[in-house]
């Protein structure tokens, strides 16, 4: 079942930032959309709640120095 999350990365802040976290998303199994709001410093993600959890996508991104500090559900 295809869910969104919206993951409020603070350290996102430029067109660079953008690139890697959609870099590093994007290939996750499981991950269908990533869109990036610079000025909002948020990453919403569509995903397979079947294939990938929220703490993958945490994971990864932590990984690549961009931490996420808050995650906000959002509806189907």
């Amino acid at each position: 079942m295809a869910r969104t999350v919206t993951l409020n990365v603070p350290d996102i802040s430029c067109e660079h930032c953008e690139r890697a976290v959609t870099q590093a998303l994007t290939p996750v199994e499981g991950v269908q959309s990533v869109r990036v709001d610079i000025p909002g410093k948020q990453v919403r993600v569509e995903y397979d709640e079947g294939t990938v959890g929220v703490e993958r996508m945490r994971d990864v991104l932590a990984e690549e120095d961009y931490p996420v500090a808050s995650v906000e559900a959002s509806g189907q």
